[in-house]
């Protein structure tokens, strides 16, 4: 694994439970501003069982980027941590927004 994913990854595993992050925010965290995307496609391949949660980054919208079932799990998984989630995947960030390390 290369240097960039472990500094995502070291930070998506950071999130606290009941609390979400952007992809903007994590590659930021990372020190790689820029990098949301990078970040996203990160998340979308990581293996089934991964302990990463990757269900708390959302994008800088305050909305769950994945579609159908992935979103129904993401919905689900925030929701079983307390975090209020539409049935659309819209998530308060002035509520649940990690603010990192400051």
């Amino acid at each position: 694994m290369d240097d960039f994913s472990n500094q995502i990854y070291s930070q998506v595993y950071q999130i606290p439970f009941g609390q979400v992050s952007t992809y903007g925010d994590i590659a930021k965290f990372a020190g790689y501003p820029g990098y949301a995307r990078h970040v996203g496609r990160l998340m979308a391949t990581l293996p089934e069982g991964s302990k990463i949660p990757w269900h708390r980054v959302i994008n800088s919208q305050g909305r769950i980027s994945l579609k159908g079932d992935a979103l129904l799990r993401q919905v689900t998984a925030l929701r079983a941590e307390k975090v209020d989630v539409s049935d659309t995947g819209r998530v308060s960030l002035h509520d649940y927004r990690w603010q990192g390390h400051s």
